[in-house]
């Protein structure tokens, strides 16, 4: 499902218990210097990542400063981010101009050990080639050199690398659980464009060899994805970003169902064999 581009004002654009993605809680925070913002979600663990902008993060006595050095967008400098264990106060504390803070979540009951992430600690993959009009850019922020500290939450930016082109291809999904073949892992995507003004497409296929859907994004925009193969793709001309929350039912490392129809792809774009293994 898309969710247009609104003003949230720092409302869950994706909350607890929603009956869509129940494994995922989405929030999009707007802060001016010295304001603040406090939240708590008991049942879901959280990763706090400024989209721009910098601030502190409070977590039940514990401080950690000066998260986020990004300034007039997301590809204006590297992500950092906090883990929030499930459950905890938090409280975000905008210390520049202005800030745009995202909050990822899953749903995950135990209380583990709150930690900072600095651009040191990302796990950074390339894949894809011009050619097959697949190149993209892969920022884990919570990701595979996390596995041990992180209970079922996943968070990454994704980039297209130049203007136009295919993301999230060949088409898979991960809606049934049913490991070693697939994982239920519930996905909320959030968009940006460079310039602005750009667009994409994200396609939702519920079954294989029938028509699907398709969604119109714009900047700030949000999708849901609960069921279905979902590739995406931007115009030429533009260069895309979506910030990514997985939430997975039984466990953190997702895998992947790629559509049959499509699954020889696998073996024609360069690294994405790499980029699979990942997303752990």
């Amino acid at each position: 499902m898309h969710i247009p581009p609104y003003d949230n004002a720092n409302r869950p654009v994706v909350d607890v218990d929603d009956p869509r993605v129940p494994l995922n809680y989405f929030n999009v925070v707007k802060l001016g210097r010295g304001q603040s913002f406090d939240y708590r979600t008991p049942g879901y663990e959280t990763c706090v990542v400024p989209a721009t902008g910098t601030v502190d993060v409070e977590i039940e006595g514990g401080r950690f400063e000066n998260i986020g050095h990004r300034g007039v967008d997301v590809w204006d400098g590297e992500p950092e981010g906090v883990y929030v264990p499930s459950g905890a106060s938090t409280r975000l504390i905008c210390v520049s101009a202005t800030a745009e803070v995202f909050v990822a979540g899953a749903r995950f009951d135990t209380p583990l050990a709150p930690f900072v992430v600095r651009p040191d600690d990302l796990d950074l993959v390339q894949y894809g080639s011009d050619d097959t009009k697949t190149h993209r850019k892969i920022k884990h922020i919570l990701g595979a050199r996390h596995r041990e500290r992180v209970g079922r939450l996943l968070v990454s930016e994704l980039f297209t690398v130049g203007q136009g082109g295919w993301s999230g291809f060949p088409p898979h999904k991960h809606d049934d659980d049913r490991p070693p073949i697939e994982t239920r892992h519930d996905e909320t995507y959030n968009f940006r464009f460079r310039p602005k003004h750009g667009f994409g497409l994200q396609l939702l296929q519920r079954e294989d060899g029938r028509t699907g859907e398709a969604f119109h994004l714009t900047d700030g925009s949000t999708l849901v994805i609960d069921k279905g193969y979902h590739p995406c793709v931007v115009a030429p001309g533009y260069e895309m970003y979506y910030f990514t929350v997985l939430g997975g039912l039984s466990q953190r490392p997702l895998i992947q169902y790629f559509q049959p129809t499509h699954a020889y792809q696998i073996d024609v774009i360069p690294g994405i064999k790499d980029m699979i293994a990942k997303f752990r």
